[in-house]
């Protein structure tokens, strides 16, 4: 009855993890990908990089606006009027004025020297450049994102694995020392010891089970799917350019680099064409017309012609202060490319600095999680042969899990560590 009561939890726990594997076996299982084929949908599906996408179709909109200003305009304008009577002179009884009138013409507007309005629409372009750069930094980051949630899934998978076999070390445990105990050659103590790092264990087991379906559901969000993403394979990561080229290539093929250097040239750009505020605008404009009745002044049809010139003299000191707006902004812009080259660099060097320490923790992790699961082959061993007790065995249990979860999580390092490297240089996505 005692043994029975020492072993009754952890079957308790057994049974209560069954009945959740049955209930999960009804539950469709998560889509398995690659990383490339997560990062394609990421791409594609997650509502920034849809946004973003957006983002360039409004610029292009507001190019075709402000392009509008500078190219020629065809309108069409009629005028019915109705009096109630004709007007006439006093010295004749021809109206001057008909009772009933209708005018039509048609106005052609083009503008032949622009200057203002052309450097606006060159403007609008460069801006509508710059969203798109900036379209490919937001895909960039979420590209980034998406392959730390992928190699998260991937390290959640691996710790389930190691609290799994922790658990099937226990419980082999439990099992010897409830043999000892039937036998007559254990104790009660050594058997309730087992059942409690059984206990241990499951709960352990549960706790990450529950983390890998939050790393999946976080995928799938990412991914823009409706439901959780699982992976399907280890990412096969280029290798790592030299120190020298990575910086180089940060600087040329980082969207966010190339972003901040087309922020700064538009905004010169604009600095440079404020002198088109203060020249004239020329506008030549045609219109032919009807009218009917034809009057004194107005024939049946004909046409016009102007040349229309606005010189501005005075506006308040309004292109003054666009200028200076100007200035400040393209001071700004500069700035931030500064600080844009120099985090790069910066990224560059620090990404090169965690490879290193992580390749070097890696394998010293890896050692230990070998030497731990040797001592616990040996401690086993010996408690079977009476040389240790059961608190040996524990303990070397526990350090054997504790160090597989420190190489898993030096293994993580290390692959994050080579994601960080490819996006710093520019190299991922």
């Amino acid at each position: 009855m005692r043994r029975s009561i020492a072993v009754l939890p952890a079957l308790c726990l057994l049974g209560a993890l069954g009945a959740a594997a049955e209930q999960g076996a009804a539950k469709v299982p998560p889509v398995k990908v690659t990383l490339e084929e997560a990062v394609r949908r990421a791409l594609l599906r997650n509502p920034s990089a849809q946004v973003a996408a957006l983002e360039i179709a409004r610029f292009e909109s507001v190019v075709q606006e402000v392009r509008a200003a500078a190219l020629p305009s065809l309108n069409g304008n009629g005028t019915y009027t109705g009096l109630d009577h004709d007007r006439v002179s006093a010295s004749s009884t021809t109206p001057l004025v008909p009772k009933r009138s209708l005018a039509l013409n048609a106005q052609l507007s083009v503008p032949l020297f622009a200057a203002s309005r052309w450097a606006a629409w060159a403007h609008a372009s460069e801006n509508a450049d710059v969203a798109r750069l900036s379209a490919e930094d937001v895909r960039r980051t979420l590209a980034i994102l998406t392959a730390r949630a992928y190699l998260a899934v991937l390290a959640q998978h691996r710790l389930v694995d190691i609290n799994e076999r922790a658990r099937k070390n226990a419980m082999d445990h439990l099992d010897y020392t409830s043999a000892r105990l039937s036998a007559g050659a254990g104790n009660r103590l050594d058997q309730v010891r087992a059942a409690q790092e059984v206990a241990a264990d499951e709960t352990n087991v549960l706790q990450q089970q529950i983390g890998l379906a939050r790393t999946e559901e976080a995928l799938g969000v990412l991914m823009g799917e409706d439901g959780a993403v699982d992976t399907a394979s280890e990412p096969a990561l280029s290798t790592p350019p030299p120190e020298r080229e990575a910086a180089e290539d940060a600087q040329t093929r980082r969207p966010d680099v190339r972003a901040a250097k087309a922020r700064a040239e538009a905004a010169r750009h604009v600095l440079e064409t404020s002198w088109t505020d203060f020249l004239p605008l020329l506008t030549g404009v045609a219109q032919p017309f009807y009218q009917s009745p034809a009057t004194f002044t107005q024939p049946e049809t004909g046409w016009q012609a102007q040349l229309i010139l606005t010189l501005p003299l005075y506006d308040g000191g309004l292109r003054y202060g666009l200028r200076r707006e100007r200035a400040a902004l393209a001071d700004e812009a500069r700035s931030q490319l500064d600080a844009s080259l120099r985090q790069a660099r910066s990224d560059v060097r620090l990404a090169f600095e965690e490879l290193r320490r992580s390749d070097e923790a890696l394998v010293s992790a890896r050692e230990a999680s070998r030497l731990a699961n040797e001592a616990l082959g040996m401690t086993q061993l010996a408690y079977k042969e009476g040389a240790t007790n059961d608190l040996d065995v524990l303990d070397a249990e526990r350090r054997a899990r504790d160090a597989d979860t420190s190489s898993l999580a030096a293994e993580d390092a290390a692959r994050q560590a080579r994601i960080d490297l490819l996006a710093a240089s520019g190299r991922f996505p």
